[in-house]
């Protein structure tokens, strides 16, 4: 029988399961080479000036390269990312061997090619909250290539487009 926090724990992460989240690739480069995972926790924080945060989990394989790094790419992913989106969160693969298409910015990071939003920016904070760690990141350059698309949402272990089909009000 799981004790209260267990239980607590397995309702409140349902709850989250069923909250549509846009989807999110994180790079860095620590000085061991580069490293990435796929989030749904990318919020916005303040435009001025501009901040943005996101969760990392300690369960990620990625999650140490990240969190010694100084600096990350935040890729926000359209609807026709859904495998590059799986690619990242996946364990045990080289996440940046080919067919991922990347290369590095003048400033060092590693940057999704295929990706047309992203922001490039510099850690501030780091607050340590459970298993995770809230990431604050002050903005410094932003792409936006191309005509933005359909965002790519993930629901319930489910990828999703979002389109104005899906408009309601």
């Amino acid at each position: 029988m799981p004790t209260h926090d267990e239980a607590l724990a397995e309702r409140f992460a349902a709850a989250f399961r069923a909250h549509p989240a846009g989807v999110a690739i994180i790079t860095a480069d620590d000085g061991g080479g580069p490293a990435g995972l796929t989030a749904t926790s990318v919020i916005s924080v303040s435009a001025r000036p501009a901040l943005l945060a996101f969760s990392l989990s300690a369960r990620s394989s990625a999650a140490p390269r990240i969190a010694g790094a100084d600096t990350v790419v935040v890729h926000l992913l359209g609807a026709g990312q859904v495998e590059l989106a799986k690619r990242f969160a996946t364990s045990g693969i080289d996440r940046f061997a080919p067919p991922c298409r990347w290369h590095r910015l003048p400033t060092g990071e590693p940057v999704l090619s295929t990706v047309g939003t992203w922001l490039r920016g510099r850690i501030t904070d780091r607050l340590t909250a459970g298993n995770s760690s809230l990431v604050l990141v002050r903005v410094l350059e932003i792409a936006r290539g191309g005509r933005p698309g359909s965002p790519l949402i993930y629901r319930d272990r489910t990828w999703y487009s979002l389109d104005e089909k899906a408009v309601v009000a």
